[in-house]
C-alpha cells in the first residue's frame, strides 16, 4: 500500500467553493444546487504531489503525442480501428486524460480517455482550495488552474483551425446521450458558460435530436460549427448517432474528440504497444522516451484464445479491460474474476493489464478517519497539460458516490 498525505483545507462546498462555482456558472444558487444533487461530487481534502512526479507524468503525456505520430505506431493501432476512425480530419481531440496510480518506484499509467470529465468543475475547485491555502507554499499543477478557461477557449479555437484553416466557429453543441440524466451534467453547465462568456453560441444537446440535411448538421433547427463530444459510442455505430456520425465523415462538423482519436489513443489495446519498448525502439522513438514509457507503462498484452491459459494461470496479477471501455464497466481485477465473468473476457475485445494498486489517501468522515484509493488525472491538449487533480474512492472503480470521495485538487509540493 502506498499512502500519500492530505490537507484538509476546505469543507466541501464551502462559501470559496461556492462563490468560484456560481461565478464560472453565471448563476446564482448554482453550488447550492450541485450540493443537493451531488454531495459527493467533491472531496474535502487536497492532495500534494511532489512536482519531480508531476514533471515525470507530463513527459510521459509528451512521450506518447511522438509516439501517435509514428508510422510504424500508426499502422498497428489504426488496424483494429472502425471505418470511420481511420480519416485524420486534424483535431487533437480536447481534454484528453490520462490517469495514473502514484507508486514507491513512481507513477503509473493506468489508462488513456478521450471524454475525461471534469475539467471545469476542478478548474473552479483548484481556484477555492489556492484561495483558502494561502499559507501554504505549494502551487497548483504544473501550469496552474488560474488560466485554464482561456486556454480551454483556445483549445476549441485550435480544434476548429486545425480541420478548418482559420477562423473560430460560431455555434458549439455539447453533445452526450440524454445529458439531462448524466452524472456530470453540471460540467456541461460549467462548459457553456465558461465558452458563452468568450463569445460563443452554446447549446448542451441530446445527440438523438440532432439532424444532417443539406449537408448541415443541426439540433432543433440551430446549425452546428462544432461538436464538443462526450458520447460513449466512440465509433459513432448506434442508430442513434447516424446524424452526427454523417455529419462528422463528410467533414461537415468538427467533432473533438472524435474516432480517430480514439482509435489511436485511447483505445486499451494501444496499452499494450505502448509497454512495448522493443516494437517502439524499432519504431524509432528516442531512447529516452522509449526507457520512460518502459517504466511508466504497466505490461499489457490484448486477450486472445492463444494466451488464454497462461493468463488464467496468472490472472491474479492482472486486471482485464474492455478495449473499448469507459469509466471501469465490464472491469474485473483477475485476484476475484470468476469463471462466468473469465468466458465474457475470452469472447473477444479485452486486454489484461499488469495490476497496480491505487494509492491511498486518508480523509476524515463524521469525525472517523478511513483510506480512500486515488488516482491523478492530467487533463491535457496536445500534450500540453492543462489541470491536474486527483479522484478519491471506495470499491473496483472511481464513481464520485463515496463519502469523504469525489474531484480532489492536486498541490504540487516542491522540494525543501
Amino acid at each position: 500500500m502506498f499512502t500519500l498525505s492530505v490537507h484538509e483545507a476546505l469543507p466541501i462546498y464551502s462559501a470559496t467553493l461556492a462563490i468560484a462555482l456560481d461565478r464560472e456558472a453565471g448563476t446564482s444558487g448554482f453550488a447550492d444546487a450541485l450540493q443537493r444533487s451531488h454531495p459527493t461530487l467533491f472531496s474535502n481534502v487536497a492532495v500534494f504531489v511532489d512536482t519531480s512526479v508531476l514533471t515525470g507524468m507530463a513527459e510521459m503525456v509528451q512521450a506518447i503525442e511522438v509516439v501517435a505520430r509514428l508510422p510504424g505506431y500508426r499502422a498497428v493501432a489504426l488496424a483494429h480501428a472502425s471505418e470511420i476512425a481511420m480519416s485524420d480530419l486534424g483535431p487533437a481531440g480536447v481534454l484528453m486524460g490520462y490517469d495514473f496510480h502514484l507508486t514507491p518506484e513512481g507513477p503509473r499509467l493506468i489508462e488513456i480517455n478521450t471524454n475525461a470529465g471534469g475539467a471545469f468543475l476542478n478548474a473552479a475547485l483548484a481556484r477555492a482550495h489556492r484561495a483558502c491555502s494561502g499559507a501554504v507554499d505549494v502551487q497548483l499543477s504544473l501550469d496552474g488552474p488560474m488560466r485554464f478557461e482561456t486556454r480551454a477557449t483556445e483549445m476549441f479555437i485550435a480544434e476548429w483551425r486545425r480541420q478548418r484553416g482559420d477562423g473560430r466557429p460560431a455555434h458549439i453543441a455539447i453533445v452526450d446521450d440524454a445529458p439531462e440524466e448524466q452524472l456530470l451534467l453540471p460540467e456541461f453547465q460549467l462548459a457553456q458558460a465558461v465558452l458563452a462568456a468568450r463569445g460563443f453560441e452554446v447549446r448542451i444537446a441530446d445527440a438523438v435530436d440532432l439532424t444532417f440535411d443539406a449537408g448541415v448538421l443541426a439540433h432543433q433547427g440551430w446549425a452546428i460549427d462544432l461538436v464538443y463530444n462526450r458520447l460513449v459510442d466512440f465509433a459513432l455505430a448506434e442508430p442513434r448517432h447516424a446524424a452526427l456520425r454523417a455529419a462528422y465523415a463528410t467533414g461537415a462538423v468538427v467533432v473533438t474528440p472524435n474516432p480517430h482519436i480514439h482509435a489511436l489513443l485511447a483505445d486499451k489495446r494501444n496499452l499494450a504497444l505502448l509497454s512495448d519498448s522493443g516494437r517502439l525502439a524499432a519504431w524509432g522513438l528516442d531512447p529516452h522516451q522509449a526507457a520512460l514509457l518502459a517504466r511508466g507503462v504497466p505490461e499489457t498484452v490484448v486477450v486472445d484464445p492463444d494466451r488464454a491459459q497462461a493468463l488464467w494461470a496468472e490472472r491474479k496479477r492482472f486486471f482485464f479491460k474492455p478495449a473499448a471501455g469507459y469509466g471501469g464497466k465490464a472491469a474485473y481485477r483477475g485476484a476475484n474474476i470468476t469463471r462466468k465473468a473469465w468466458a465474457d473476457v475470452l469472447a473477444g475485445g479485452y486486454v489484461a493489464q499488469a495490476f497496480v494498486p491505487p494509492s491511498r489517501r486518508r480523509v476524515a468522515v463524521d469525525g472517523e478517519r478511513i483510506e480512500l484509493k486515488a488516482d491523478v488525472r492530467l487533463y491535457t491538449y496536445a500534450g500540453a497539460v492543462l489541470l491536474t487533480a486527483a479522484r478519491l474512492y471506495q470499491g473496483q472503480t472511481t464513481n464520485m458516490r463515496t463519502p469523504g470521495g469525489g474531484f480532489a485538487p492536486v498541490l504540487a509540493l516542491e522540494p525543501d
